[in-house]
């Protein structure tokens, strides 16, 4: 049996999971994030199923990078474990012929404990923690764990009722926008990526932030806050195109995948951004200015690795939030 002191820790995480509502992708974040140190994990990730695949919605520690990334069903631990339904211990990823090893390999693992996620009577997901060093998990840990998927198929059962469609839309998508969020953004990144190596045509990666929110916040509050980022929000969705991607990244960062005919496209389309977002919000008798930076990189030109073209379109957009900062202190008051 676990200590007194991982018990509490594990009933406190349980209340959070709990006042985070119906937010199903906030409940999984938190929940990949506070099992690392409460397991002496070094990552942790909540796959969900989407067909014949595996794919990450939540990820912390050694598999943040991998959010969205996909697996085989048939060829993974994860997928054994929603076939099997019950916890499954891989003690030595190099020697255990039901793990998908490439995938271990690229994320640095050797061992992991893997957990069903059930909802509606249905396994549609797992949990997973995992470790660079061999043989890290036991019955502590499986018993640890299975206190908190019930918590997280509990939310699962509550955020839309019985409704596969609407648990995937839950999990997906930002709470307050609507938009996609960050996991659905990464995952349609990588997915963006593999089907440009199968054409000649180039996508632009966006990275488009809202300068000030703090300054918002610290004059106004978080619910004015709340209404500039929605307010930014469609404004965003008034210049892209149906087949663009539109996703809430961060609290103020939003991410944009649009497929282009040419790379000249991507400069119209931050053209369009800039004039759209850059206006005055009356709100409460209180006038709000919204700006904001905005960065990109394309793919295959900027590169074809996920982590380089994000970096790059990091880069480029604080490069501008710099620049509008400059102008700001040179302006005479």
């Amino acid at each position: 049996m676990p200590t007194n002191d991982k018990l509490l820790e594990v009933i406190k995480i349980q209340t959070e999971i709990t006042r985070l509502g119906l937010d199903l992708g906030a409940v999984m974040q938190h929940t990949v994030e506070r099992v690392l140190p409460l397991l002496g994990a070094n990552g942790a990730v909540i796959e969900l199923a989407d067909g014949e695949e595996m794919v990450y919605r939540a990820a912390s520690g050694i598999a943040s990078d991998y959010l969205g990334l996909r697996l085989k069903a048939a060829s993974s631990l994860s997928g054994l474990c929603i076939k099997s339904r019950s916890a499954l211990v891989c003690i030595d990823s190099e020697t255990d012929h039901r793990v998908d090893i490439g995938a271990c390999r690229k994320i640095g693992l050797r061992s992991m404990l893997v957990l069903p996620l059930n909802h509606s009577g249905v396994t549609v997901g797992v949990l997973k923690v995992m470790s660079p060093a061999i043989n890290q998990f036991g019955e502590e840990e499986i018993f640890i764990l299975e206190l908190l998927t019930e918590s997280i198929a509990s939310m699962m059962f509550l955020a839309e009722r019985y409704d596969r469609n609407a648990l995937f839309i839950k999990a997906t998508r930002d709470s307050l926008t609507g938009l996609a969020n960050k996991a659905f953004f990464m995952d349609r990144v990588r997915t963006t990526l593999l089907t440009r190596k199968k054409s000649s045509n180039p996508s632009a990666i966006v990275i488009c932030d809202l300068d000030g929110l703090k300054l918002i916040n610290d004059n106004y509050g978080h619910r004015v806050g709340d209404v500039a980022i929605k307010e930014f929000a469609n404004c965003i969705r008034r210049v892209t195109r149906e087949l663009d991607t539109v996703a809430r990244i961060g609290g103020d960062e939003f991410g944009i995948i649009s497929p282009l005919k040419s790379n000249t496209e991507v400069e119209d389309l931050v053209r369009r951004l800039e004039s759209e977002v850059t206006k005055q919000l009356l709100y409460e008798n209180k006038v709000i200015a919204l700006k904001a930076s905005i960065g990109y990189a394309l793919a295959p030109q900027d590169g074809t690795e996920i982590e380089e073209l994000i970096d790059l379109a990091d880069q480029r957009m604080y490069s501008v939030k710099r620049e509008h900062y400059k102008k700001v202190k040179m302006q005479p008051r």
